[in-house]
């Protein structure tokens, strides 16, 4: 009985220490060639899949966190901005103007919104009229537009071979006839050319 505890134990070392020479040769214990068939193969220096995963989510690995919190300094340069490159908080706009003929006010550089929406009106009216006073037909002659009143300014042969639009109200004020004038005249004889009826 001794003797065979002896040699269990011996081969037990044995085994221990081919185990730990293939360990360090970074093979498997037992090698492949010498496997029986139908006998348990456990890998003695892999571990797990499953244990891998759970070192690393069970240990709390984290990504792409910050590792110490932002300064006081750089929390208000992200939010107000700096001075030196760009300032984010509300400054007073310097331009703007105000309408001199509707008091509004608007960006420079640009039309008073109010004044143009007025401009926009008159002359969807304007469309409105030739449309119902021409229709469909061709047009070869030149349409003019009169308000009430304007007609009886000239003699009747100035508006010969014209298209004569009627609008049934009278000139607004600030839509002068001046506007209506043709860009594409003759050239001046003198270097002094106004416009004429301003209105």
């Amino acid at each position: 009985m001794a003797i065979a505890s002896l040699i269990s134990r011996a081969s037990a070392l044995v085994r221990q220490c081919e185990g730990a020479f293939l360990r360090a040769l970074g093979c498997r214990y037992p090698p492949d060639d010498l496997c029986l068939v139908g006998a348990r193969c456990v890998d003695v220096d892999r571990p797990r899949k499953t244990d891998l995963l759970n070192d690393i989510i069970g240990d709390g690995f984290l990504w792409a966190v910050p590792k110490s919190r932002r300064t006081l300094e750089k929390r208000q340069k992200r939010r107000f901005g700096h001075p030196e490159y760009i300032l984010k908080i509300l400054r007073p706009r310097k331009d703007l103007r105000t309408c001199h003929t509707c008091g509004d006010d608007y960006e420079a550089g640009t039309l008073c919104p109010s004044c143009y929406k007025r401009v926009i009106d008159e002359t969807t009216t304007m469309q409105d009229a030739i449309q119902e006073e021409l229709k469909l037909e061709p047009v070869e002659n030149e349409v003019v537009v009169l308000y009430e009143g304007e007609k009886d300014d000239k003699p009747d042969e100035f508006w010969q071979g014209k298209r004569i639009v009627e609008m049934q109200k009278p000139r607004p004020a600030w839509f002068s006839q001046n506007l209506l004038q043709k860009s594409t005249q003759k050239p001046a004889d003198t270097n002094d050319v106004k416009p004429s009826e301003l209105g």
